[in-house]
């Protein structure tokens, strides 16, 4: 990527997703000129307020547009006066699915200076990742009702799961889990609920067992989720990278975000990773739309999630610039991550990361 600009599209979204996304781009902007590349953004107004106006959370073309970027940031998405799951089926899970965002890569990572509800643990001991498969599972929306709003009703919702659903996941896991430097031993835990889901989770079993044969310098572990719940509270230590099913995926990446010190610093990547494929980086912590304007939110998982594209866009160098400033930062300069208790404003963290750089 280095001899070529980066072509990206910007969704800022909604509440404080615009503000969050200034600082990201911010700091890629800072980044680029260090390290010798180009980019260039083009803006798009997907989200609440477009919603509202025009009925549509994804205009006709709007994917075919979007698959011509090399990758996609989005800021947050959520609005007070919009139903809840009309803007996360009609355009989260839409552009996931229709662009195969197949991977949803969570780092779970205790940055200096941050604070964990977990006592006495370090950022040595949290530092984890979950890859969580991203297009299957209960989010098909496979099901219905039979006698709805009736006292005999029934509602069905079904998990759909495919042999090369749970193949591509994981064995981009294994191979991620190969190329990541943990001086521990590199280790691959499957989580899912063999014991009582023996059908789906069977054949995610038995995939990864195929699969864990291919890769002998890898460890490979199992967990039920329930346990997994406890170990990443007790031990998160214990862990080097997770691989699990959409549904026990999104339940313990929001756990993983809590111990990392809330979702003001957790960033995630929904990644598209064959020749072509179009990704999306996002910070996790919503719109926060009761902070709107205020200058008071939290952009260090925006520019997390900036430092992510990097690396998923090849530009590894300015990628660990953005992650080791972004550690400088919480290390040193902020008194706390919470809104409006930082110590600064929202644009001033984001100067004081171009600073660090």
């Amino acid at each position: 990527m280095s001899d070529q600009t980066l072509n990206l599209a910007v969704i800022g979204g909604d509440g404080t997703g615009p503000e969050v996304t200034a600082e990201a781009i911010k700091v890629l902007g800072a980044v680029a000129s260090l390290e010798g590349f180009s980019y260039q953004t083009t803006d798009f107004d997907f989200g609440g307020e477009r919603y509202l106006r025009t009925g549509e959370t994804l205009p006709e073309g709007a994917v075919d547009e979007l698959r011509t970027f090399d990758t996609i940031f989005l800021g947050a998405v959520g609005h007070p006066d919009v139903a809840p799951g009309i803007l996360e089926k009609g355009l989260l899970l839409e552009l996931r699915f229709q662009l195969d965002q197949y991977i949803n890569l969570r780092p779970v990572k205790l940055y200096p200076g941050v604070e964990t509800p977990l006592a006495g643990k370090t950022p040595e001991d949290i530092d984890f990742v979950v890859v969580r498969e991203n297009t299957e599972d209960m989010y098909c929306g496979t099901g219905g009702f039979l006698k709805k709003n009736t006292p005999d009703e029934v509602a069905i919702q079904s998990a759909v799961y495919t042999r090369k659903g749970c193949e591509r996941c994981i064995r981009w896991a294994f191979e991620f889990t190969r190329k990541r430097d943990n001086p521990q031993g590199k280790m691959l835990t499957l989580v899912a609920k063999t014991n009582v889901l023996t059908y789906g989770h069977d054949l995610w079993w038995r995939t990864f067992q195929d699969v864990a044969a291919e890769y002998s310098d890898v460890k490979a572990d199992y967990n039920h989720v329930d346990a997994c719940c406890m170990w990443m509270v007790k031990n998160p230590e214990y862990y080097d990278v997770i691989v699990t099913t959409n549904m026990f995926g999104d339940i313990i990446t929001d756990l993983g975000g809590i111990i990392q010190g809330g979702m003001g610093v957790a960033a995630g990547g929904n990644i598209n990773p064959d020749p072509g494929g179009v990704s999306m980086f996002e910070p996790m912590g919503g719109s926060a739309p009761k902070y709107t304007g205020q200058n008071v939110i939290n952009p260090i998982a925006a520019i997390s999630a900036m430092s992510m594209l990097l690396e998923h866009t090849g530009q590894p160098s300015a990628a660990a610039r953005v992650s080791s400033a972004i550690q400088s930062v919480t290390g040193t300069k902020m008194k706390s991550q919470a809104a409006g208790k930082m110590g600064y404003g929202t644009r001033e963290v984001g100067d004081l990361v171009c600073e660090a750089l």
